[in-house]
């Protein structure tokens, strides 16, 4: 075994001789004169049997700076038997992965490195994130390394540490009032417009697992996550960032978050050739719908039941979760709240190679209970979120289920993604009649791309149907549990990345959220409650991605966005009609590693929204700026 590593560790190294190759044809009698029996010819690719008098030149490697295969000492050390003699006895490599980094020097003498130069390529320091280290998971625990009641050989450790910076400038309407503002001559709905947003999230991970890495799922793990976040906010306006006005318009906050802490156990294969397994993992948890994110992608408390069949061409998901409460600034999940009382559970299957071949195909059921009527929770800036300050101001429960399907592949040269979400259930209080409602609401998005040498080009398009009338017994507005779209440009676009409040219907309520693309009309994404009285979305965009070099990418987005319908805002604001167009958002935005790897990404994006009528109508004021943009720079260093 060792013998065989080495031989494969040296390939390339000594000049050697290399067996000459046969030539495929010979010059016979039968061949030269004419007229000779076919019989006796020969034909093209095949030769008389014996050795050929003629041979071609001999070839020689020359593969400077390879391993040479170590000598016979390195490998043996001299004991003495029992009669006195020596007796050679091998030197066991702990295990496969250890085979090249076994050669390294210990204790710091590197004399070794001078006899096999090319070795300085395999031994590095633990602490180096380009090559093989155990705080990586690359190698398993040594016998040193691992804790006695660990049994077995193939134990490994996993650390990881990421640092992500945030800096924000951006621009977005800001509702004040007569008694909160602090500039002279200001006594309009909407102030100064100009924020900043700065935030550094540090992300620290263990993992401790048994299994064979690559080769086969992990037969136990345990991981836990944490994430401290440390963020400063400043704004031109007061009571924005706090319900008093007396806080100012900085505020600097930090929070520590649990986002993952849970042990999935194998449950076993069922087919051992294949390795088609079945697993349970239980605690907080990352779980996510669909392809992108448009339903349901977070971190949170559950039970999930996953696994593969046919060669990995058919995976599962049975999961259940109960909701984690949420800080208010940081978004991450706080342990020492009471959960909520909200439950979701989820049962999806997907399909390789369908219908065609190249096309995963997903279905899904995913069923969102919420108890929450008899709670009033206020988020930690003093603003009421649950329930939302909209219409009879009641308390509600909801039960809603989700029938989705979703598509991701590439159909011959076209890449393609889908998702339609069809949404069925009943709302206890509706907040515009008070009185129980029948909840019935679509969803659909697609995206489809061409790839043309270095480029990319994309076309995306969404509808989130709306509420035609907020006062009969149908609410038909979309909302999602928790999105997070990986669509249409993503963070970078402007709608999706800014929170824009809407005033003069709701106190504390926002038209879209942070990191969302559906006008919902929520109080908060993170602790807000699912809202079907809404407006609807419709947006219709294209853009491009470009890889310049392995290290630097571009991306464009140019989308327009429509209410799908209006008459929710306008029995809101009081208003006879308000049109339906946002606007004009378009973004660009640029991917820097340096290393080529993804241990070091620098992201800049800028993005500008150009208001339609619709937004115009809701937020326009003599002097109030006539686009809004969003500024973005993410530094994102991993280990």
């Amino acid at each position: 075994m060792i013998a065989a590593a080495l031989a494969l560790l040296a390939m390339g190294a000594a000049p050697a001789e290399a067996p000459a190759p046969v030539p495929t044809t010979a010059p016979t009698a039968a061949n030269d004169q004419p007229g000779a029996d076919a019989e006796d010819a020969l034909l093209n690719g095949r030769r008389r049997p014996g050795t050929q008098k003629d041979l071609p030149d001999k070839v020689t490697q020359d593969n400077p700076g390879a391993v040479r295969v170590p000598p016979p000492e390195a490998f043996y050390e001299k004991a003495e038997g029992e009669g006195g003699g020596d007796l050679s006895l091998d030197v066991a490599v702990p295990d496969r992965w250890r085979i090249s980094s076994s050669l390294c020097p210990k204790g710091g003498d590197r004399s070794i490195l001078t006899i096999f130069p090319g070795l300085a390529n395999v031994c590095h320091s633990a602490r180096d994130p380009f090559h093989h280290s155990v705080l990586k998971g690359d190698r398993p625990l040594s016998r040193s390394q691992r804790p006695g009641f660990l049994h077995g050989d193939d134990w490994f450790f996993i650390a990881t540490a990421i640092s992500d910076t945030v800096i924000e400038p951006r621009a977005f309407p800001i509702p004040v009032g007569n008694q909160t503002t602090q500039n002279p001559n200001e006594i309009d709905v909407f102030g100064r417009s100009h924020s900043l947003v700065l935030a550094q999230t540090f992300i620290t991970g263990v993992s401790l697992l048994k299994g064979m890495t690559a080769y086969k799922p992990p037969e136990i793990e345990y991981r836990l996550t944490l994430a401290t976040q440390v963020n400063r906010v400043t704004v031109p306006e007061r009571r924005v960032l706090s319900v008093k006005p007396s806080k100012g318009t900085t505020r600097t906050d930090a929070f520590v978050g649990v986002q993952e802490a849970f042990v999935d156990y194998h449950l076993g294969r069922f087919d051992t050739s294949r390795f088609d397994f079945a697993s349970i993992r239980v605690g907080i948890q990352p779980m996510q719908a669909d392809f992108r994110g448009f339903l349901f992608q977070d971190e949170q408390l559950g039970v999930r039941f996953f696994g593969n069949r046919d060669n990995n061409r058919v995976q599962f998901n049975l999961a259940a979760f109960w909701r984690l409460e949420k800080d208010t600034n940081s978004g991450l999940n706080s342990v020492t709240s009471t959960p909520r009382k909200d439950w979701v559970l989820f049962a999806n299957l997907y399909r390789q190679d369908f219908p065609v071949v190249g096309l995963t195909s997903q279905v899904s059921v995913t069923y969102n209970r919420n108890r929450e009527k008899n709670q009033i929770e206020v988020d930690t800036n003093g603003f009421p979120v649950r329930p939302a300050l909209l219409g009879d101001l009641r308390g509600r429960n909801y039960d809603v289920v989700y029938l989705g399907y979703a598509a991701d592949g590439h159909v011959g040269r076209m890449n393609l993604t889908a998702q339609g979400y069809w949404a069925l259930g009943q709302d206890r209080n509706s907040f515009f009649t008070s009185r129980p409602a029948r909840i019935d609401a679509q969803f659909a998005a697609v995206e489809a791309s061409i790839d043309h040498d270095f480029m990319r080009f994309r076309a995306s398009a969404l509808y989130a149907s709306g509420d035609k009338n907020p006062y009969d017994n149908k609410e038909g507005g979309f909302d999602a549990i928790f999105e997070n779209p990986i669509f249409a440009g993503a963070d970078t676009s402007y709608w999706i990345r800014q929170t824009i409040p809407f005033a003069g219907g709701g106190r504390a309520i926002a038209i879209n959220g942070r990191n969302g693309i559906l006008n919902s009309l929520r109080s908060s994404k993170e602790q807000g409650q699912s809202n079907f009285n809404n407006p609807g979305t419709i947006l219709a965009g294209a853009g491009f991605d470009a890889d310049l070099t392995p290290k630097v990418r571009l991306s464009g987005n140019l989308n327009h966005l429509w209410f799908a319908d209006t008459i929710t805002l306008q029995a809101l604001r009081n208003e006879g009609s308000i049109p339906r167009s946002i606007g004009w958002d378009a973004s660009l935005a640029a991917i820097w590693r340096p290393l080529a790897s993804q241990n070091i990404v620098l992201r800049f994006s800028a993005a500008a929204l150009q208001p339609g009528a619709g937004f115009r109508d809701l937020f326009d004021q003599s002097g109030s700026p006539k686009r809004f943009y969003s500024v973005l720079a993410n530094a994102i260093l991993a280990f």
